[in-house]
């Protein structure tokens, strides 16, 4: 599977304006509603299930990145945004070091599979440091495509 299958650039947000770690999933959930991918539930009920999720043990995977996810029935394919931060967001990560880069993941309830297989996809790629460096370091939706195309090309 490659990233570009999945990830919604219509959603892609270069500098998010949230400081916090809720606010930044609101912001990154609003934006995939924008783009038309919730289906039939509200930025709310989307941002809450991530939420509560994300409580009952942090996606703050270290390095910098967290990968927030959750299943949803109103969801009917898998679907990510990324948003990146110029300040750090704190979301309790492993190394205890801030997040700057936000890889937001939802996937159909029913379909346990195409959610493994998108997150496979997502920790291949942040294992590499110059996918993580570059993420981090973009500032526009171009770099951040230009990024995603250059992962998926190595693939």
């Amino acid at each position: 599977m490659k990233l570009a299958n999945f990830i919604c650039f219509d959603a892609v947000i270069p500098r998010l304006k949230a400081t916090g770690r809720d606010e930044a999933i609101l912001e990154l959930v609003t934006s995939l509603h924008d783009a038309g991918k919730l289906g039939g539930a509200t930025p709310s009920e989307i941002t809450e299930a991530v939420i509560k999720r994300e409580n009952e043990a942090s996606t703050g995977i270290g390095k910098g990145v967290a990968v927030p996810h959750t299943k949803h029935g109103s969801i009917k394919d898998v679907i990510a945004t990324i948003g990146c931060s110029e300040q750090d967001i704190d979301f309790s990560s492993l190394d205890k070091q801030p997040t700057y880069s936000i890889i937001l993941l939802l996937s159909p309830s029913d379909n346990a599979d195409r959610h493994l297989q998108a997150m496979e996809t997502i920790f291949k790629n942040l294992q590499k440091d110059d996918f993580r460096r570059f993420i981090r370091q973009a500032r526009t939706l171009e770099d951040i495509k230009e990024t995603i195309t250059d992962a998926d090309a190595e693939e």
